[in-house]
Order: structure tokens, then sequence, then C-alpha cells
């Protein structure tokens, strides 16, 4: 598939930083939109399509923190990394608290930057028709949408993130079995590292937030190996 199939918001106000990664990326076959602040991106999203988009985090109007929590509210399915000089550990696990698939930190190589992206973007599967595997899972009183990232129960559905989507699709397809930090992050985050495993850390407790109306179902922690989705349903 060709890389064109995808969509890139940019935002960034720096204007020749902007204007260079718009270049190079488009050079490398992405199809980019830029936008210089967070207010004309959320303008551009109102309109079009993304699949992903890379943040700055100092900007005016609205900052790039500001911005993703509006991505993670509005916009479930857009996955979002941020590109910001802002390096210290507080900086770089907030970005994470507020969804962020990724945090890079200025300057990156142009090189690493695309590569980055095109890992995510190859979690995303496009335009598939349903499997008979299933895309719907049961589990306990919840039913699970993979390709739609919904989570429903008792007649409520709880629209996830791709991240929070792809973890529920691992634990469950997993289930009652250990995941090991290491694989977990290898599959879904590309890298085994401390500021993703504290990523990792965050989307539990999102999903165990979503799951507590069942009972029988819950997320167990193995101290320093990994975590176990514990299920007492049957497979339907």
């Amino acid at each position: 598939m060709s890389d064109n199939y995808y969509r890139i918001l940019l935002v960034e106000d720096d204007t020749t930083l902007g204007y260079l990664l718009t270049e190079y990326l488009q050079l490398k076959g992405l199809d980019v939109s830029w936008a210089t602040d967070g207010k004309k991106a959320l303008d551009m999203l109102a309109s079009e399509n993304f699949d992903l988009a890379v943040l700055d985090v100092m900007m005016p109007e609205m900052d790039g923190f500001a911005l993703a929590a509006n991505l993670h509210k509005n916009y479930p399915g857009l996955l979002f990394i941020f590109l910001t000089a802002k390096s210290l550990k507080v900086d770089v696990l907030k970005g994470f608290s507020v969804g962020a698939a990724d945090y890079l930190k200025k300057p990156i190589d142009e090189e690493e930057l695309v590569v980055r992206i095109k890992a995510l973007l190859s979690r995303i599967v496009k335009n598939q028709p349903l499997q008979d595997s299933g895309d719907a899972h049961a589990l306990g009183t919840y039913t699970f949408n993979h390709r739609n990232q919904e989570l429903s129960v008792g007649g409520e559905v709880i629209h996830l993130t791709t991240r929070e989507s792809e973890l529920l699709h691992y634990l469950i397809n997993r289930k009652n079995q250990l995941c090991s930090h290491k694989d977990i992050l290898l599959a879904l985050w590309g890298r085994y590292d401390y500021f993703n495993k504290k990523s990792l850390n965050v989307f539990i407790t999102h999903l165990r937030k979503y799951l507590e109306k069942d009972s029988s179902i819950r997320i167990d922690n193995v101290h320093g190996q990994g975590f176990i989705l514990r299920a007492g349903d049957k497979e339907s």
C-alpha cells in the first residue's frame, strides 16, 4: 500500500522547521498538511480526516498538551505523537498520560522521524472487511469491537483510542495468560524502554476503569513481569 494512503497532520509553529519537515515527509511519500498552531489544527480536523498527528508542545493560542487532550476526547481514533524540545521527565510522562503514541525530542534526525511515523501507520488497517475470526469479542458483560474501537456494556458505548484498542485486543487474545511488559511494548510500541513502560501503565489504568462495571473481569499486575487479563467468561 502506498504511504500516500495515509494522511499526516503536522502542528508546528516554527515556520522554518514546519516547512522543512513538510517538504521532507512529502519527499518520503507521506501526505502531509501543516498547521502553525493548535486552533488551526482543530479547524483542519473539523473538515478533514487524518490518520496521525505530529504535535509540537510550545505553541501560541493553544499548547500541544491542550491540543492533545482535545484530540484524545474528540478524535479518539487519531494517533498522535509529540515532537518537542520539552525533554524533562515530567513533560514526557505528561505527554504519554494524555494519550500520545510516542514522544520524540528535538532535534531529531528526519530519517528517524519517518521510521517512527511509518511504524505507527503500519498498525492501522484501513478498509478491510470483517473477518470470521471476529472484530467483536465477548468479554464478560462487555462486547469489544476491535475494528470500530468500541467497548459496549449495558447500552453504553465507550470509544477507545487506537492505543487503548490495540492493547485491549492484545490482552483479549492472550486472556488468562501472563503478558510480559517487554512483549507488549515490542508488539505495540515497537520499543522496550522506561518511558514506554510508564505509558503502558497509564493505558492499563484506562482499561481498568472502562472494565470496572463487571467484577468478573480484572487486569492483574504481576510485579516486575507484566499483566494478566482475567475473565470468567467463555468464548462464544
